[in-house]
């Protein structure tokens, strides 16, 4: 028994809760927004915070910057520099700030789909078009497609490439070898990597991801990398995260960007939090993957054993299952729609992820154990009233 308890139930409904605002029947497991509470620890420092009792303006200190570089350096063997570290309000942020900042308009940027559909808001909302480099999907596993990405790098007009690692919805930690493939494409045809990494931290117990910048020397020169404790310690809505650039060219026009954009400054609780999480975390996420991915195996076996027609991709990394409904002969925007309609269960359509996305479901399980078998049995029950119907 450890010594946290994600078994216990919190009622989101009624807390202007994004995740949560819906009808009083339905269940949702479609944004990537954790049901639990965050570690104590990082409540107790939030608490400390707010007894202060001044919310004056904030900025971050020495401890924020050591607290990420001591992080990255245990958990994930990686030394960053304080000089490349940067505050930013969010990954979002940052990621619409780099796009503005790094291409003109009408410029292509690469992103490989099926991928996490904010990706195309931050590229079309700012001028730039959306360059498509679909995964291979063979035999329920995915791999990337390098002679189509060297295709699309070698394109003058795309400049920029937007990575996932580790991808989400398809749960892939991206090997060395792939990620070092990426980087030595990136610099033959003068292409800026952007790694997204911010859900490095969930990946299964035993298994670890590999930070784009440690790469090579390569990688490391040709990338900006957004990293955040908003996923991992369950605080998205507190905003915070960081940017960090080894590059000096590259890391002054990211600054010049997000200073432009006023993404750069701290809420008064941004870096507090993420100071919390990063120092005094650590059990609390070891025992939190230790539940994500006995909810993962749940799923598979449920899924295996009661809903053949459909398949559950096997993944290593966050709480995001992404499923295969191609059997069922139905677009999965249709299908999320009708599983809502029929059962309340709210699930994302993979639709809206690009590439072959239309034959996916995406399902959160980041929820206690109740609550997932509710959505299995209503998935279920989705499923077989279509194939009931048709």
């Amino acid at each position: 028994m450890g010594k946290y308890n994600f078994d216990v139930e919190i009622n989101r409904r009624g807390t202007d809760s994004m995740k949560w605002d819906v009808k009083e029947n339905e269940l949702p497991m479609w944004v990537a927004d954790m049901d639990f509470q965050t570690a104590p620890e990082i409540i107790e420092a939030l608490e400390q915070r707010v007894a202060h009792g001044v919310f004056g303006y904030t900025d971050v200190n020495d401890d924020w910057y050591q607290a990420y570089i001591s992080w990255w350096d245990r958990r994930h063997g990686l030394k960053i520099e304080k000089d490349w570290l940067m505050f930013c309000t969010g990954v979002i942020p940052a990621l619409s700030s780099i796009v503005r900042k790094l291409t003109t308009p009408n410029e292509k940027v690469i992103i490989q789909t099926p991928v996490y559909n904010i990706f195309f808001n931050s590229i079309v909302n700012n001028g730039c078009r959306v360059l498509e480099n679909p995964l291979k999907y063979e035999d329920g596993v995915y791999s990337m497609d390098f002679e189509d990405l060297e295709e699309k790098m070698s394109d003058p007009q795309a400049s920029l490439m937007v990575l996932c690692n580790p991808h989400n919805p398809v749960s892939k930690i991206w090997s060395k070898e792939d990620l070092a493939k990426v980087g030595e494409l990136a610099k033959k045809h003068g292409v800026v990597v952007v790694s997204d990494e911010i859900h490095c931290d969930l990946t299964a117990p035993g298994k670890e991801y590999v930070p784009f910048a440690s790469v090579s020397e390569t990688c490391k020169d040709i990338s900006i990398t957004c990293i955040a404790p908003t996923k991992t310690f369950s605080i998205p809505g507190i905003q915070t995260a960081a940017i960090f650039v080894p590059n000096k060219f590259l890391r002054h026009k990211v600054w010049r960007g997000i200073n432009t954009d006023e993404v750069a400054e701290p809420n008064v609780f941004a870096a507090h939090a993420a100071v919390a999480a990063f120092t005094k975390g650590e059990q609390w996420l070891n025992e939190l993957r230790e539940y994500l991915f006995e909810n993962r195996r749940i799923v598979e076996e449920y899924v295996d054993a009661n809903i053949p027609q459909l398949h559950v991709v096997r993944g290593d990394a966050t709480y995001l299952l992404w499923i295969d409904v191609s059997t069922i002969g139905i677009s999965s925007d249709k299908l999320a729609a009708f599983i809502r309609k029929e059962t309340g269960l709210y699930l994302s359509a993979g639709t809206a992820y690009g590439g072959t996305g239309a034959n996916f479901l995406r399902m959160n399980v980041a929820c206690t154990k109740a609550t997932l078998q509710d959505g299995l049995d209503r998935l279920k029950c989705g499923i077989d009233a279509y194939l009931k119907l048709n």
